[in-house]
């Protein structure tokens, strides 16, 4: 964008001596003079004479003493900051005010297209001359192609058949939505849609120009009629709404490939590669988006392309084309993008593009943002069998431009499950969840000012917004009878990635996966990384992600890209409750430090309604005599004999009872400890309790375990734990599968991070898949 120059526009004076003013024609004799005697010392006249000084004098003295009035009236300056707020706009975006009723149409008066009308659309950027793939996109019937231009495209650019929009043409084409687009993004697309409405769109591909469509023909694949004659009247699977807390799900899985996730799918879902245990069915007529799925190179995310990719080999990944398509209930979503989508008319207002995130994240949130209000006209989206394919062009895919993603997409989903509003058009809905995304910071005020912009031009183009449809969404779900579950196994395709061949079924290992998914699904993982977070987070993710509900990483360092929160190792308990408090739901609290790998294949016998702690490995847990020892297990000891002093009787009592002598501090590592929902509150009752107090984290947690529950009590899972004090040489022979937890494992690199998953497959070998 051009910028002017910040002098342009202002006046200046000419440089030079100022005019010198005309001699007065005023006599002499008449004018006042200094020496012609003293002046009358009056008080009346003083005080005329100099008024404006008084009142200058005294506004000052007022603004003074009201100053320190507020100062001393709060205590602090509370009141101050109240009084100057009042004169400070607040950070909270503003919300436009549209007159719906007065929206002039736009009409095409710059481009030879005036005239032009079609119902089928494909819409596709282009930043260098046509590929062979759009070439084959431009001869296929009956579609209209229209290429979107930007500040990369050639100036000479042109296809035969293909309709190409410039950043010039687009500039006079008068829709609002182009003050708010970056020049050199695919993201002007959004200026194509319009143009494709404004010109008679009924349906419009969104594609991109490195897929070509399989057999050239788009309506074999796609529903391209919803009603009429040529419409499939048939019934569509659909994933069940059995479990109302899943929000987001795999569709990969569904069509063969268990172990490819698409962009957009939240990492603490990646490991979610279970099939379908039913479905249901809908009518087919209101699946209004339809996403197909890519062979080649799927849509996936840079973690997927660069943890998979086996050297220099281009990716070919193939999907099951006899799959039946799988449409998705209210109240569950799936990742939409921009180059294989399907939009029906009554779904045109979901196509914009936003501006104010990365590239790729933008056709994401986008399709995140345009299922939920898809809910609102009774509309839902259906995945696909392969429609194109794609060929990788083994590029990198930066990570940094998907961190939107990463770190707020699982956020989103539950976000747009949970809104609700009370408008009563469409359009007004839609603005109103733009306003609240910007709020929660999905995106910033500039996506809510194009919203404004893009529902506005809608509106001049002659698009009629849908009617909207009773939600569903409060109503108790119906119950799901035997007779209405469908059964559908995907099959297990061969994947030549990631340097490995899968051959043949894995139906035990992913019962397995199912089983301790079942047992873990409910329990949240904290752990606390002591490495450099930058090479291990994503990895712990992905390794744990696929058991437990959601992992939670604590580093001494906060990481906001990779959503890592900053602690403190020495004191790790005083973060507890406000992690226990986000999730409320949870079953129980598993806590682990990086240093102890986690077996959780066999932590399947433990109950879960227990606490577990490592209380019978002496090297681990064990008693110091207070006598005779350094400053600082005397000051320890003395700590918390006063935090047990104010302990509740029930705490007290329990904490006496197992610790009969003062004269001892007891002492736990603590590597892994597990808090199940019954003691939470007892637990966030004694981090409160100590408070400030400085209590180190390994002489914290034995003494809220004894206070807690009597150690025989205790779950004796972790007791058969491999623990050594030092890291023995040779950690291969030091490992086993047997074994429910290891101590101490080191792992602070890629490299050593796929040496230890390698040996773990020997209790989980669908680990493999993730070296």
């Amino acid at each position: 964008m051009l910028v002017q120059d910040r002098e342009d526009g202002i006046s200046k004076s000419p440089k030079g001596p100022k005019p010198i003013r005309e001699r007065s024609s005023i006599p002499l004799s008449r004018t006042p003079n200094r020496f012609n005697g003293a002046k009358n010392l009056d008080f009346s006249t003083w005080v005329s004479e100099n008024l404006y000084k008084i009142l200058t004098i005294l506004l000052l003295i007022s603004t003074i003493a009201i100053f320190f009035y507020l100062r001393s009236a709060a205590g602090d300056t509370t009141t101050l900051l109240c009084l100057q707020s009042t004169q400070t706009h607040s950070i909270r975006p503003e919300f436009p005010k549209i007159n719906w009723n007065n929206i002039p149409a736009i009409l095409d008066k710059s481009t030879p297209y005036a005239n032009f009308r079609s119902e089928k659309w494909v819409v596709v950027s282009v930043s260098d001359y046509p590929s062979d793939s759009l070439r084959k996109l431009g001869r296929i019937k009956g579609w209209q192609v229209l290429a979107v231009g930007n500040s990369k495209t050639p100036k000479d650019w042109n296809l035969k058949g293909t309709i190409f929009l410039s950043l010039e043409m687009q500039a006079k084409l008068g829709f609002r939505v182009v003050d708010y687009l970056p020049y050199d993004s695919y993201v002007r697309k959004t200026v194509g849609y319009l143009f494709a409405i404004q010109h008679g769109a009924k349906k419009i591909l969104d594609v991109d120009d490195r897929g070509d469509v399989i057999n050239d023909d788009i309506g074999k694949h796609f529903d391209v009629e919803l009603i009429g004659e040529d419409a499939r009247q048939e019934v569509i699977l659909q994933y069940s709404h059995d479990n109302p807390n899943r929000t987001v799900v795999n569709p990969y899985i569904h069509f063969g490939q268990r172990s490819v996730w698409p962009r957009g799918l939240p990492l603490e879902n990646v490991g979610e590669i279970g099939h379908e245990e039913f479905y249901t069915e809908i009518f087919g007529g209101k699946q209004l988006i339809q996403q197909g799925i890519s062979n080649g190179l799927p849509d996936v995310d840079s973690v997927f392309y660069f943890t998979r990719k086996a050297g220099f080999e281009a990716f070919d990944i193939r999907f099951d084309e006899h799959a039946p398509k799988v449409a998705l209930p209210q109240g569950m979503m799936v990742p939409v993008n921009s180059f294989n989508t399907l939009f029906h008319s009554s779904a045109f207002w979901g196509l914009m593009l936003p501006v104010s995130v990365s590239t790729m994240a933008s056709d994401v949130l986008r399709g995140y943002w345009t299922q939920r209000m898809l809910w609102e006209i009774g509309g839902y989206v259906v995945v696909y069998p392969p429609t194109i394919h794609r060929y990788d062009r083994i590029e990198g895919y930066p990570f940094s431009e998907e961190k939107d993603l990463h770190v707020n997409v699982g956020r989103l989903t539950k976000f747009l499950v949970a809104w609700r509003s009370s408008k009563h058009r469409l359009f007004e809905k839609i603005l109103e969840l733009s306003y609240a995304m910007a709020e929660e910071g999905f995106w910033t005020v500039q996506d809510v000012k194009f919203t404004a912009a893009w529902l506005q031009d809608l509106l001049a183009v002659g698009y009629m917004q849908p009617r909207l449809m009773a939600l569903e969404l409060d109503r108790p779900r119906a119950s799901i009878g035997h007779g209405d579950r469908k059964e559908f196994v995907p099959q297990k395709l061969p994947s030549v990635h990631l340097g490995v061949e899968e051959i043949g079924t894995v139906n035990y290992e992913i019962a397995n996966l199912i089983k301790w998914r079942k047992n873990f699904g409910n329990v949240v993982l904290i752990i606390f990384c002591s490495g450099p977070v930058e090479r291990t987070a994503l990895e712990w993710r992905l390794l744990y992600g696929r058991i437990f509900k959601t992992v939670i990483i604590l580093s001494d360092q906060k990481n906001g890209d990779l959503a890592v929160e900053k602690g403190n190792l020495d004191y790790m308990y005083r973060y507890a409750p406000k992690i226990l408090d986000r999730y409320t739901s949870a079953e129980g609290f598993l806590f682990l430090q990086d240093n102890t790998i986690l077996n959780y294949w066999n932590l399947l016998q433990a109950d879960k309604s227990k606490l577990w702690i490592g209380n019978k490995i002496s090297k681990s847990w064990h008693a110091v005599p207070v006598a005779n020892k350094s400053d600082w297990f005397v000051k320890q000891a003395a700590v918390v004999k006063k935090v047990v002093a104010t302990m509740p009787v029930h705490l007290q009592v329990n904490y006496k009872e197992t610790m009969r002598s003062d004269e001892t501090l007891t002492i736990c590592s603590s590597e892994i400890f597990y808090i199940p929902r019954r003691f939470v509150s007892d637990f966030v009752d004694l981090v409160n309790l100590v408070g400030n107090l400085d209590v180190h984290h390994k002489v914290a947690m034995p003494m809220f375990f004894t206070a807690m529950d009597s150690p025989q009590n205790f779950d004796s899972v972790l007791n058969s734990m491999i623990y050594k004090k030092k890291s023995p040489g040779n950690l291969t022979t030091f490992y086993s599968a047997e074994a429910p937890a290891i101590h101490p494992w080191k792992v602070s690199s890629e490299q050593e991070f796929i040496k230890l998953i390698r040996v773990m497959a020997a209790g989980d070998p669908l680990l493999m898949e993730l070296v």
